[in-house]
């Protein structure tokens, strides 16, 4: 990705988020030049990935096959005993048609929220052993109520409704079309994208930045660079 197009990103996210009235911890406001000033106070936000994140999965097409998500808050399994939050939190922007490939995660149990704007679909499988797509029916339970529908079904969400995705659940998302952008939280256990992301196609986690223009922002992957 280019980083002009990651800050054209980052500006429209900023406007949509005012749009619907959230907002962001004071970290995500800062500048490269206030990085350089902040010292190991900011340990956890650096350590813990808090902060922008912006991907197109290495498919090089953002609006077709991209997310924006923004971590609010996060422990760390590497390092419990400093970090010892069992939780985390995201706020994600999903537009119409955009989509989150295929995956599960080995380890965390995250419940997905549509926070406004339109309808979020996902379309869910559980995984086999050997980690391909079951063809048995799901078992999931969407805003406490628990339901049973068949492999690969799409699940609407319209704001205020909510899943809970459990270890080994694939799950794919996208805005449905004709609803608006959709605003997304995630509530989950501990969250680590390294070493929890099991995608069913091989894919790129983090984008390779072409730097074609000074950061608006550092996204949670450039921290340690």
């Amino acid at each position: 990705m280019k980083r002009s197009q990651i800050n054209a990103i980052i500006r429209d996210a900023l406007e949509f988020l005012r749009e619907q009235r959230f907002a962001l911890p004071d970290f995500c406001n800062w500048t490269i030049e206030d990085w350089e000033k902040k010292g190991a106070e900011a340990d956890e936000i650096r350590e813990n990935g808090l902060g922008w994140d912006i991907t197109d999965f290495g498919q090089g097409d953002y609006l077709n096959t991209g997310l924006l998500l923004i971590t609010l808050r996060n422990g760390n399994t590497k390092q419990p005993e400093r970090y010892p939050k069992p939780y985390a939190e995201k706020i994600m922007i999903v537009r119409e048609n955009q989509v989150t490939p295929m995956h599960f995660h080995w380890n965390k149990m995250e419940d997905i929220i549509n926070r406004g704007g339109g309808n979020l679909i996902i379309k869910l499988y559980n995984a086999t052993e050997d980690e391909a797509l079951s063809i048995a029916d799901v078992c999931v339970s969407t805003d406490g109520v628990s339901m049973t529908v068949p492999a690969g079904f799409e699940l609407r969400l319209q704001p205020g409704q909510s899943v809970t995705l459990t270890p080994g659940m694939y799950h794919r998302f996208w805005g449905e079309a004709g609803t608006g952008t959709v605003l997304v939280g995630e509530v989950s256990m501990c969250n680590d994208d390294e070493r929890d992301n099991r995608f069913f196609d091989a894919i790129g986690r983090f984008p390779e930045i072409e730097e074609d223009a000074p950061p608006l922002r550092l996204l949670c992957s450039e921290y340690r660079k």
